[in-house]
């Protein structure tokens, strides 16, 4: 009943706030033993063996996107108790979030409703605008020349060696965001990971990705071989949850209006917290995660997905992300694990409903009632505006009629989601410069623009159809966006 009520008020607040130039445009939310697998698999690892690697990659900022950096914190500490060394744990985060201006703790970040703080002791080895792809591809590969900025940390491993990655943050079809530079590319991510894999500089690697679409990230892409287990938050069409959102069931301190955690990831960390690492195998902690992110309701939940070498799966968690002496006694007991939650949020309309707590819980008049207005209708605004030019350009090169069923169309499972990437790079680009930045919230169309190129149309065409689609609409919202400020 909650949640409906608090629903219902989101949508009746958002039709009554006109955007800030007054012409009284109504917004409104889119809808939006050891072994417990028989025979030890080739190349099966002592955890006394090599040492362990960590990448912890946060690729948001703003206090509306709290809970990633809250997520990657979280990592932090289990592999910190695990008995993992600073030094062989990067972390990559803006860090906006501990101290900001609207952290109602500040210098404390959790990761849920009666968490603790997570914030405490993380490095800072690539915060602010040292979060690049750039850095994150030169960390892995243990290539400090490459660096640019931040403490120097990168994975120096050896044969022996196991590399735990955990990235959280928005994403789409074949793209993981990065909160001030260019995006993470899939087939960019896979090159790395296999030129990580022909230097011989590891012995397993296991990739967890909370995003939405991550699975595109894999899909038809990440080959058998290279020793590599990834799962994913949602499979490679649909979005990831966010999850602990005010207004929500179980909802954060009533200080917060924002999300703490998201759900895939916090199903792996309290899993974590909550068993014994040295016995819970991946492929038992994938079946628990997968459980908990769904739901009854197939609007509010994604599929958890494994790819890559699914024998490596078999192995224990602990060779990974070390072990926890208090939990060593700790069996798994599936009855006793966390039920799905209906009390989640897509992703994608995370940050709308910070902006909408935090006009609802401005005193009337002040200044930070009219700023979260504000955050709000350009939100929304740019949300009709990316929507309706995609829609747009779809139509001018295709037809009305054939336009919506390219832009929308899927490939079928197991196939990449685009032949020619460097043409969605290209495209991408084309469509930022006519019609301004995707954002956040845009990337959704990355299938979109994917099949565009797959249609094998040419920039030109694609460049024509942007300039016509966006020539009054990208005007009137850089006029929103700088209003009143």
């Amino acid at each position: 009943m909650m949640v409906r009520c608090t629903a219902a008020l989101f949508l009746l607040a958002l039709s009554i706030l006109s955007v800030a130039d007054g012409r009284h445009d109504f917004l409104k939310l889119p809808s939006e033993g050891r072994r417990l697998f028989g025979s030890s698999p080739v190349g099966a690892y002592d955890d006394s063996a090599g040492t362990k690697w960590a990448v912890l990659v946060a690729g948001s900022n703003g206090y509306e996107n709290y809970r990633h950096q809250a997520d990657v914190c979280h990592a932090y500490q289990i592999l910190k108790r695990g008995g993992l060394k600073d030094e062989n744990i990067i972390v990559f985060m803006y860090d906006d979030i501990a101290n900001n201006v609207e952290n109602p703790r500040p210098g404390v970040i959790i990761n849920s409703p009666h968490g603790e703080d997570v914030y405490k002791g993380v490095p800072k080895d690539y915060v602010g605008e040292d979060v690049t792809a750039h850095n994150f591809f030169a960390v892995l590969l243990g290539n400090k020349t490459a660096l640019k900025g931040g403490s120097g940390k990168v994975v120096d491993s050896g044969p022996n060696d196991h590399i735990f990655i955990y990235y959280a943050d928005h994403g789409a079809a074949g793209l993981l965001g990065m909160p001030t530079s260019r995006e993470i590319y899939a087939d960019e991510l896979i090159n790395v990971l296999k030129k990580k894999h022909a230097s011989g500089t590891y012995k397993s690697l296991v990739f967890y990705v909370e995003a939405c679409e991550s699975g595109s990230m894999f899909e038809g892409l990440l080959p058998e071989g290279l020793n590599i287990y990834a799962t994913t938050a949602s499979n490679s069409e649909e979005s990831s949850y966010a999850i602990y959102c005010p207004g929500y069931d179980p909802s954060p301190p009533p200080a917060y209006d924002t999300c703490l955690g998201d759900t895939y990831s916090v199903s792996w960390m309290e899993d974590s917290d909550s068993h014994n690492l040295q016995t819970e195998t991946l492929k038992q902690q994938y079946q628990l995660v997968k459980n908990r992110t769904a739901s009854q309701d197939p609007d509010l939940s994604s599929h958890v997905m494994q790819y890559g070498d699914l024998k490596l799966s078999a192995e224990t968690l602990s060779v990974y992300m070390g072990t926890h002496p208090n939990k060593d006694n700790h069996t798994i007991v599936y009855d006793n694990s966390p039920r799905p939650s209906s009390g989640v949020i897509n992703q994608r309309d995370a940050d709308v409903l910070h902006f909408w707590h935090k006009f609802r819980g401005a005193p009337q008049g002040s200044a930070k009632k009219f700023e979260a207005q504000k955050q709000l209708a350009v939100a929304m605004a740019q949300r009709t505006h990316v929507d309706s030019s995609i829609q747009l350009i779809g139509k001018l090169i295709f037809g009305t009629d054939k336009g919506p069923q390219v832009l929308n169309s899927v490939r079928p499972a197991g196939q990449a989601l685009v032949d020619d990437w460097d043409c969605l790079k290209s495209m991408v680009r084309t469509f930022e410069t006519h019609c301004g930045s995707l954002s956040q919230y845009g990337m959704r169309h990355m299938r979109s623009i994917a099949n565009i190129c797959n249609a094998g149309v040419k920039k030109e065409q694609m460049g024509e159809a942007s300039a016509q689609a966006c020539a009054t609409s990208l005007p009137f919202l850089g006029a929103l966006s700088t209003a009143g400020s």
